[in-house]
């Protein structure tokens, strides 16, 4: 009588999946890094652009109501994020931003208004490079906008 050769069969054919498994986990996690420090790359080289597309952006938002944007001091402070709900990468930059009343607006006299706001302006990676819709987070830096928002933002890991 021959012995069942059929368990070895199923033994190999086993240890070849689990070594295809392993060469797949191994290959999405090394893919999953790349990106993250390749865009992060990206944004630097193009920053100075981005930054200016920023502030076209968020001064025409009409956002705060009553105040012009006249300028954005920007620090070298960057928190990468991802959007937990969308998956999505987010830069979020550190900004002084500076602001004047609009002529005879709600906001004309008051003397708060020269005052510098601290705050993050957002950034996002769609489709290989990187944009802003001008969506600024006032009054927290990005390591606090980071923690304020935890719920909904994650610390990208690289």
């Amino acid at each position: 009588m021959n012995p069942p050769y059929y368990w070895l069969w199923m033994l190999g054919i086993g240890a070849a999946g689990l070594g295809l498994f392993y060469l797949f986990w191994r290959t999405r996690k090394q893919d999953t890094a790349w990106p993250v420090t390749r865009s992060m790359a990206i944004f630097e080289k193009r920053r100075p652009s981005l930054q200016a597309a920023f502030f076209q952006a968020a001064s025409q938002s009409g956002k705060p109501r009553g105040l012009r944007w006249t300028d954005c001091q920007w620090s070298d402070a960057i928190e990468w994020v991802r959007d937990r709900r969308t998956g999505q990468l987010l830069a979020l930059v550190g900004v002084a931003i500076s602001f004047a009343a609009i002529e005879g607006g709600d906001m004309e006299g008051v003397e708060a208004v020269s005052n510098l706001r601290n705050a993050s302006a957002v950034f996002f990676f769609h489709d290989g490079d990187w944009h802003t819709a001008g969506h600024v987070i006032f009054n927290l830096n990005p390591d606090e906008a980071v923690e304020h928002f935890k719920g909904g933002y994650e610390r990208v890991s690289f």
